[in-house]
């Protein structure tokens, strides 16, 4: 497991239409796997590898978007105003770091502005802010002196924080995890595939614009136009103090979505990654979410995909970070071997059947 690639990966700035950093890097890694890639108009990029040319088209996707923002205006002090891209809570954003990605690839650092509670009035103090009323400091004084940062409206804020491994050695916190882990777990599996037989073709990559409404996966279906598809991507945690019976716990293995608003997983789809998993003893866990992934949108496409999301879980998602634990990641690029490696003509109609 090449954990520089996702710590690599994680720390790269790249929120929804503005993906660009995070493609360069993966290409980059793709073409030390395969000659073939293919990208869609919007910017999902896939290595392909051809097993059996007559089996089914597997499409493996993450998704390059990290949830961020977008620079709606500059104030004439030079605060910056904003718009969400995904979904934020109004109380996990206040006095953290981002970065605003100008057109030039420039990184200009800033802050996300907080009062102090010395400056607030007594009904204040626990009122959540409105992210209407929220504003970015980039240490300007001016609209003009922004201008000469090279900021403009329309530009990307991505979310600040390092990549750290956690005391004892088993998680590691970063940004960006949702889903940059996808990302890199489709490259690792285009590695684990390159010198393999699979009996399929297969094709390996991220999309573009998941947090704002699975837009990507619908360019990169049209592209492909898979058999079968899987989004990889990083689910909620349910494992903390607070929830009552939530899904997913970190270091419990490799998730298998059931339910979520958008996609009911087929039984026959279901049923085949349960005997994959255990078969090769691989741990795994059932998740529900009320969140939804790419394969909401793929299993849509054309006369309708069998589809299946799996990952694994992370705490405090869709937020400025996030927690993993690396177990979890080996299962799940594990799982992932070995379901390329079984899914033939047969298996997939058996899927289709239930």
């Amino acid at each position: 497991m090449n954990w520089k690639r996702f710590e690599e990966l994680t720390q790269i700035p790249g929120v929804p239409g503005d993906e660009k950093e995070v493609r360069k890097v993966l290409r980059h890694y793709i073409e030390s796997t395969t000659d073939e890639i293919v990208q869609d108009h919007l910017g999902g990029l896939f290595g392909v590898l051809k097993g059996d040319v007559s089996g089914p088209r597997i499409l493996v996707a993450g998704h390059m978007d990290e949830v961020g923002f977008m620079v709606t205006r500059i104030t004439d002090k030079g605060f910056l105003k904003f718009q969400p891209l995904g979904g934020w809570w109004n109380q996990v954003m206040l006095a953290h770091g981002v970065q605003v990605v100008t057109q030039t690839e420039k990184r200009i650092p800033g802050v996300i502005g907080s009062t102090p509670p010395h400056l607030l009035k007594e009904n204040e103090r626990n009122k959540p802010v409105e992210i209407s009323e929220m504003f970015i400091d980039v240490g300007a004084d001016s609209k003009e002196e922004v201008h000469q940062f090279g900021i403009r409206p329309g530009d990307g804020i991505a979310p600040v924080f390092p990549f750290v491994e956690m005391e004892g050695g088993k998680r590691l916190i970063s940004k960006a995890w949702d889903n940059r882990f996808g990302c890199g777990l489709a490259v690792e599996l285009l590695e684990d595939m390159k010198d393999s037989n699979h009996p399929n073709i297969l094709f390996s990559g991220a999309t573009v614009q998941e947090e704002v409404g699975l837009r990507g996966a619908v360019t990169a279906a049209n592209l492909v136009r898979p058999d079968v598809f899987f989004a990889v991507d990083a689910g909620p945690a349910g494992d903390t103090p607070g929830i009552v019976d939530g899904f997913g716990e970190l270091g419990k293995g490799v998730m298998i979505r059931l339910y979520d608003r958008s996609m009911i997983t087929l039984p026959g789809m279901r049923q085949f990654l349960i005997e994959t998993a255990e078969k090769e003893g691989i741990p795994y866990q059932y998740f529900v979410s009320a969140g939804g992934t790419d394969a909401g949108a793929v299993h849509k496409s054309g006369r309708g995909v069998p589809s299946a999301a799996l990952g694994v879980c992370a705490r405090y998602i869709h937020s400025h970070t996030s927690v993993i634990d690396k177990d979890d990641i080996q299962a799940a690029k594990k799982f992932l071997a070995a379901i390329v490696k079984r899914l033939d003509k047969e298996t997939l109609e058996a899927i289709k059947e239930g």
